[in-house]
């Protein structure tokens, strides 16, 4: 199989992670959404990423669908993502917080680089700043009251990848200074899961390198 992204994306770098964990070998194609749209939209007309580009030549789009489709095929004893109940509610609801927060931060970083213009709309600014914290600390307080040091089912699942993947991401592009002090749970999970090798090995640090885009390409990354 073909993932096609950069790494320094959450949504191309969670699944990444998950392919990793669940020992699926995969070649990886570092296309940008930006510099290489037109590659991309062989594979997904919408030219975004994460791809997952099976042997057969089937292309699976979007993060959520793709890691779906890596749970189904790994089965239910190995899938990263809890069957059913209240673990699977509770994942899922992480996981919809931490990629909410990841929404927002690409929002703010397009208003800070994209589209200078937009500074003079604080008051929207300030209103996705507020969103995307609102979600991180929502996160925290969940990291801090639950036991054994993971957030579901007393073991890593798809939601300590997936909040991972977006607190680094955010706290690269956005420079979340003092991210310990606002965000101690968060920050002690973040660097548990940092530290093993599927994380290490598979992480590129945001650059602010990519040409302004017109508004019809926003979030170019899913």
């Amino acid at each position: 199989m073909i993932l096609i992204g950069m790494f320094d994306s959450p949504y191309v770098r969670r699944v990444a992670v998950s392919m990793r964990l669940l020992e699926v070998p995969f070649e990886h194609r570092a296309w940008s959404a930006y510099r290489d749209f037109e590659l991309i939209r062989q594979f997904d007309p919408l030219g975004r990423v994460p791809v997952l580009v099976q042997p057969d030549g089937e292309a699976l789009i979007d993060s959520s669908a793709i890691l779906d489709f890596l749970d189904g095929t790994a089965g239910p004893e190995r899938a990263l993502l809890p069957p059913s109940g209240d673990e699977r509610r509770r994942a899922l609801h992480i996981i919809s917080l931490a990629l909410g927060a990841a929404d927002k931060g690409i929002l703010l970083l397009e208003g800070t680089l994209s589209r200078p213009q937009a500074r003079t709309y604080g008051p929207r600014m300030e209103r996705i700043r507020s969103q995307m914290h609102g979600a991180l600390a929502e996160i925290d307080r969940l990291a801090q009251i639950q036991a054994g040091g993971w957030m579901v089912a007393g073991c890593m699942t798809q939601a300590d990848i997936t909040l991972t993947c977006v607190f680094g991401f955010l706290c690269d592009a956005l420079q979340l200074g003092r991210s310990w002090v606002l965000y101690p749970g968060l920050t002690a999970l973040s660097a548990r899961c940092e530290g093993l090798p599927a994380f290490r090995e598979l992480r590129a640090k945001f650059t602010p390198s990519e040409p302004a885009l017109p508004p019809e390409h926003d979030r170019a990354a899913r």
